[in-house]
């Protein structure tokens, strides 16, 4: 069974269609991309696969059960199996990186104080923050911030991780070592990614699968690996994205009186 299913999901925002026919699965261990241009729903995807927000239509599933149609309690539970990662990072201002990444232990596990701190720094080691467990978000670089928010969505293990533009506004130097700890997460936990990103260095190296959001007709047009979507060239505005070309022009609507 699918960690994660979506099934022919709309989203909208008022009468504003954003993406229909969305459908695809996550299988645990595997990183999935969410891929399409700038406005073509990505993060707003996200917000419903993460419940933020709920379809105008169709299913989004954890673990085969329908989160829109589950109690509160089932979608409580839903909610401790995934972590999150905000592109701002969304770390609380007014606690250090130590107690932020144990607030998130104290919701998530029955650990106790003691225990959580001991988890909290372990993760921070692991991500490269040991030594910034006691700096307020303030004090950190766009990277470090990155890599903090990972720590606090990691830290009880989940099977599922979301991320919403984990590289953007890093350098490329930085941006690598993200990519890097993404896949030795995957590796050492065997968790499934999702996330959103238009980075193509990202994209290629750690996407196993992936869909592609089309801003024109509002749906996806492409399914796959980023690596072997650019090599089969299934959609010009898709060949176009994932090789940094222009994009194509929309077709020109129908001149009055022109047959539809």
């Amino acid at each position: 069974m699918a960690l994660l299913s979506v099934q022919n999901l709309e989203m909208r925002f008022g009468e504003k269609l954003i993406q229909r026919d969305v459908s695809f699965e996550v299988q645990a261990g595997s990183i999935f991309a969410v891929m399409g241009g700038s406005g073509c729903g990505k993060s707003t995807l996200l917000r419903h696969l993460v419940g933020l927000l709920p379809p105008a239509s169709g299913a989004v599933l954890h673990g085969g059960v329908d989160y829109w149609a589950a109690t509160d309690a089932e979608r409580e539970a839903m909610r401790l199996k995934f972590g999150m990662l905000f592109q701002s990072a969304a770390l609380w201002s007014s606690m250090t990186v130590l107690e932020n990444v144990c607030l998130a232990l104290a919701r998530q596990t029955a650990l106790d104080e003691a225990a959580q701190e001991a988890r909290a720094r372990e993760v921070l080691e692991w991500v490269g923050m040991a030594d910034a467990a006691d700096k307020l978000p303030a004090s950190l670089s766009g990277g470090m911030k990155k890599r903090a928010g990972l720590a606090r969505a990691i830290a009880s293990e989940p099977p599922l991780l979301f991320l919403d533009e984990p590289s953007a506004g890093l350098d490329p130097i930085s941006s690598r070592r993200l990519d890097d700890l993404i896949l030795d997460i995957r590796e050492r936990t065997g968790a499934a990614v999702v996330f959103v990103s238009h980075e193509l260095p990202s994209l290629f190296a750690i996407a196993d699968d992936g869909i592609f959001l089309d801003a024109d007709s509002k749906q996806p047009i492409a399914h796959g690996r980023p690596s072997e979507l650019v090599k089969a060239r299934v959609h010009p505005t898709v060949d176009a994205f994932l090789r940094r070309e222009a994009p194509p022009d929309p077709p020109a609507p129908p001149a009055p009186g022109d047959p539809a």
